[in-house]
């Protein structure tokens, strides 16, 4: 999901933020609802990108998307990654590996070679479940982690790249 609202001013930038949800993220709402809540992930974040793009329609230097994307595919997640950092316009990653955080070295291995800044979002707290969700490759080597806020830690996960929704 991308939304975007330009401003008129022919001297704004585009800033991108890229959210990446890994594997049975697309499930949440339905899944597990005593871990993950009732809301629905999707929604959510659509009203996280409805948030930004009215805050774009405001005089600034710059316009900022959210962009959503959601694989149970650890190469797709991959591909994701790299893209991102190629893209000039991206300023940042948000990601939520699910399962893959605790298992990926790859996805971990991807993230340690991006300059762009990371952060990890797990909407539980992983700490307090299962000891094999104990440990996390990919929030290891991202820039921040965010963890155990619902879904309310992909705001959080935004205010630390500097977009305030």
């Amino acid at each position: 999901m991308k939304l975007e609202t330009r401003n008129q001013n022919p001297e704004t930038k585009s800033e991108r933020i890229l959210i990446i949800n890994g594997p049975n993220l697309n499930w949440v709402g339905t899944r597990e609802p005593e871990v993950y809540g009732n809301q629905n992930l999707e929604e959510y974040l659509n009203s996280l990108a409805k948030e930004l793009a009215t805050r774009n329609q405001q005089p600034r230097t710059s316009n900022q998307t959210l962009e959503t994307r959601q694989s149970n595919i650890e190469g797709e997640i991959i591909n994701l990654l790299q893209a991102s950092e190629k893209d000039p316009n991206t300023i940042g990653v948000i990601i939520n590996a699910g399962g893959y955080s605790h298992t990926s070295v790859a996805i971990s291995d991807t993230i340690r070679a991006m300059s762009k800044k990371v952060i990890a979002v797990h909407i539980s707290n992983a700490f307090d479940r299962e000891v094999e969700r104990h440990k996390d490759l990919v929030a290891a080597v991202s820039d921040g982690f965010i963890g155990g806020f619902g879904l309310g830690g992909y705001r959080l996960a935004l205010v630390s790249l500097g977009v305030g929704v």
